[in-house]
């Protein structure tokens, strides 16, 4: 019997935003990820990070991941376990990201017996984060108005920037004219409620579409045509944001409510428990959300100087820490964020060098907090990532569920040396209202004496 089983490339961790019980690999050699191919779930996301890498180290690793996924298939289906995969590079809804790149080497390297996809899928709409495609322009809701996302502070991205809502033009611009505007395939909003299977059949080539889903039930309903094509021997990739794994997935509602949280907490018997937030998102709704945050009680604000990160990182290092401990032992919280000043760069090498000794130095702060922290809330993508695969040093880990929407909470294995069973919130930096982070925060807290 031939399962079928959803692949997730996640370029950070933030793609599970939308589902539950499921295993997030930060390590993808041949033997995890047989165990994630074998796990009773329908879907898994392997965790690439590669939003954080330049174009070229971003493409290497996906090679990588795609070669060891052909080897897991091969020898599961050496003892007779087939499976039918779904493949899905998975990105960020304001589409900030390695496109086409990703998908140019998934199409290459994924390809059976030397055919490639019949199409590739751009649907980068995801509801809980109010982003949505209509008329093939996609759109992300700014204080109640739906504005096109090159419009907003995401398409000023100095790594990922783009000048086109209009998703072919999108294409086009990110493609550098390989594939026009016109060659794009469109999906809009009466195709996808509609009957689309003799068109999904009549694709070939890895054809370029776009498409568009102002609801769940939008690609709800698209991807039962999808699937029901992909039956009849149609090979499809996906380049998408958290909502279209929702509608391929169909999982029931999580075991645990949101507002219910609470019982994944460590050490809770006492009423107070202390977690920690590490914050390294700067984007505008982050920053808002961490003013809201600090005015809680219980919660220890310590601000990271990242310009003593290179002159003094052990002082300044040693210093967190300590007024973490501290801040633990009261049954307090600490907050522990990145300076909000934006710096400019001279070029996108020296940003993500920059980046990455900020993030390598809250990585030393996850693995120097106390022991018996009730939970963790990682702020950011990229910071997500890193804490999940080096803070932590997960090889895999598991959904449980949203504590908000687009906000997954996964828990560290029984046996992890340092904090087994913790949770730990995943919190893109672009998700939530203001008063966002509090909640989460609040929803994993006791109440503590201000």
């Amino acid at each position: 019997m031939t399962r079928t089983k959803i692949i997730v490339l996640d370029d950070d961790p933030t793609g599970s935003q939308t589902v539950h019980s499921c295993q997030l690999l930060t390590r993808w050699d041949a033997v995890t990820l047989q165990a994630a191919l074998l796990d009773a779930s329908p879907l898994f996301f392997v965790l690439t990070n590669t939003r954080g890498m330049d174009a070229a180290r971003a493409a290497s690793v996906t090679r990588e991941v795609c070669q060891n996924i052909k080897l897991a298939l091969a020898d599961l289906a050496a003892g007779g376990a087939l499976f039918n995969p779904i493949f899905v590079s998975r990105s960020d809804s304001t589409l900030r990201g390695h496109y086409p790149v990703e998908t140019d080497v998934m199409a290459e390297e994924l390809g059976r017996e030397g055919a490639s996809f019949d199409a590739h899928f751009l649907t980068p709409a995801f509801f809980e984060g109010g982003r949505f495609t209509r008329d093939s322009i996609h759109y992300l809701i700014v204080n109640g108005v739906p504005t096109p996302v090159a419009e907003t502070e995401f398409a000023r991205d100095s790594v990922f920037g783009y000048r086109h809502s209009y998703l072919p033009d999108y294409v086009e611009e990110k493609t550098a004219g390989r594939i026009k505007a016109s060659e794009v395939e469109r999906f809009v909003l009466n195709d996808v409620r509609g009957d689309v299977s003799a068109r999904l059949l009549a694709l070939h080539g890895n054809r370029c579409c776009v498409v568009d889903a102002e609801t769940q039930a939008d690609l709800n309903h698209f991807a039962e045509q999808l699937t029901a094509a992909a039956r009849q021997g149609k090979r499809f990739l996906f380049r998408s944001a958290a909502s279209l794994l929702t509608a391929l997935a169909k999982l029931p509602p999580q075991p645990v409510p949101a507002e219910a949280m609470h019982a994944y907490v460590r050490n809770n018997e006492s009423g107070q428990c202390a977690g920690a937030v590490i914050v390294g998102s700067h984007v505008k709704k982050t920053t808002a959300q961490l003013a809201i945050l600090l005015e809680q009680p219980g919660i220890v604000p310590l601000e990271v100087d990242v310009d003593r990160i290179e002159i003094e990182r052990e002082k300044l290092l040693t210093e967190i820490l300590a007024q973490a401990e501290v801040a633990h032992a009261q049954g307090r919280t600490p907050a522990i964020y990145t300076s909000r000043v934006e710096r400019q760069f001279p070029d996108q090498a020296t940003r993500l060098a920059f980046g990455e000794a900020v993030s390598a130095f809250l990585m030393d702060v996850v693995r120097g907090l106390p022991t018996t922290l009730g939970f963790l809330i990682s702020k950011g993508g990229i910071t997500s990532n890193d804490v999940l695969s080096d803070g932590l040093a997960l090889r895999t880990s598991t959904v449980l569920g949203q504590i908000l929407p687009g906000c997954s909470v996964v828990r560290c294995p029984a046996e992890h040396p340092r904090y087994p069973n913790l949770p730990v919130v995943i919190f893109p930096g672009n998700v939530g209202d203001d008063a966002a982070l509090a909640t989460a925060y609040q929803r994993l807290s006791a109440p503590v004496l201000p």
